[in-house]
């Protein structure tokens, strides 16, 4: 137990020796990035499983049940975040690549690692699980129209419905559906119990595989790519710079606790890289750049977060919003 409670708190450390040895892969085994890249998507599929099977299914129905915060986390991830990246990527380079590479990877809210960083932020984790079906297919739903809106006619050829089905299905609901099933077969069984304990251990191990493979994966295509993906780093900084704001503002005009506050705050500014990613390697020719575009999102993210999980308990969020900073956003 010591061990797990070790891994817990330690847990950007894991990730960031994960990120170091993806670097040493990618920089020193290039050749290596297509086995890699063949891993992303059993690796996630196994991290989102494990991270499902954290959260009790009767704490997750509740969850769900807080419109509340449902409502904020649709709001700012569909409203107010493709407003705000709209107006980020104005100053992108007329590049359709790199305009659809940032575009697709800022409109979608991510549905994996945010429920680590929020926890290790101690917000509730238990309320951004719960949305993560919702956010996943809610995206699913808007992103094309959303494409369609920012960048013309011209980038309809491109989207497929496709890969998206394929992600939900291998992603979300398949893990979803083993998480309740190992839960529900664990109240009957001593074996579904020791399993689910055993389970119990892979959150952050898995969370640093899945960053192993992706970052090595792409880090040769980054690379090779370093001059076009600069014009993106501003971006990317600005948007990690704007959103926890936006998020804090959001969360006392809603009336929410610190934990839900810490929660709306990482809903808001993490985004979907890991998952469509997969979307992203299945462009068509003339759009290989895309998927770096996405790549580099989620290193300066990372790099982001390192700051962010410590920021937003200590000085962003530090109590309730509408008692953190008094005569401001206070609730009816």
């Amino acid at each position: 137990m010591r061990s797990k409670a070790w891994l817990q708190r330690n847990q950007v450390v894991v990730y960031a020796v994960s990120v170091a040895l993806a670097a040493a892969f990618g920089v020193g085994l290039p050749s290596a990035a297509p086995l890699f890249e063949a891993s992303i998507t059993p690796v996630l599929a196994v991290l989102l499983y494990v991270t499902f099977l954290e959260i009790p299914f009767v704490r997750f129905r509740e969850a769900f049940t807080n419109v509340r915060f449902l409502g904020a986390a649709l709001g700012m991830n569909f409203l107010v975040v493709p407003a705000v990246a709209f107006a980020l990527t104005r100053v992108l380079p007329a590049e359709p690549a790199i305009l659809l590479g940032a575009l697709l990877v800022l409109l979608t809210p991510c549905v994996d690692y945010v429920i680590a960083f929020t926890d290790l932020a101690d917000g509730d984790a238990e309320q951004v699980t719960a949305v993560t079906p919702a956010l996943l297919l809610v995206q699913f739903a808007l992103l094309p129209g959303y494409l369609w809106l920012f960048l013309g006619d011209s980038v309809a050829p491109v989207i497929s419905a496709g890969p998206f089905v394929e992600a939900f299905l291998s992603l979300i609901a398949i893990p979803l559906t083993l998480a309740w099933l190992t839960e529900a077969l664990a109240d009957r069984a001593t074996a579904a119990r020791r399993w689910q304990a055993a389970m119990g251990w892979l959150p952050v191990p898995a969370m640093g595989a899945t960053l192993l493979v992706v970052v090595a994966s792409q880090l040769p295509r980054v690379a090779d790519s370093a001059g076009q993906l600069l014009a993106v780093v501003p971006v990317y900084v600005a948007f990690l710079a704007v959103m926890p704001v936006l998020g804090r503002i959001a969360a006392g005009l809603f009336g929410m606790d610190a934990g839900e506050a810490r929660a709306l705050v990482f809903t808001s500014v993490t985004r979907n890289s890991l998952v469509v990613l997969p979307l992203a390697l299945a462009l068509p020719a003339g759009y290989e750049l895309v998927p770096a575009v996405v790549v580099t999102q989620t290193l300066i993210e990372l790099t982001g977060m390192v700051v962010l999980t410590r920021a937003v308990p200590a000085w962003l969020v530090p109590t309730a919003p509408e008692t953190a900073i008094p005569g401001q956003f206070r609730s009816e």
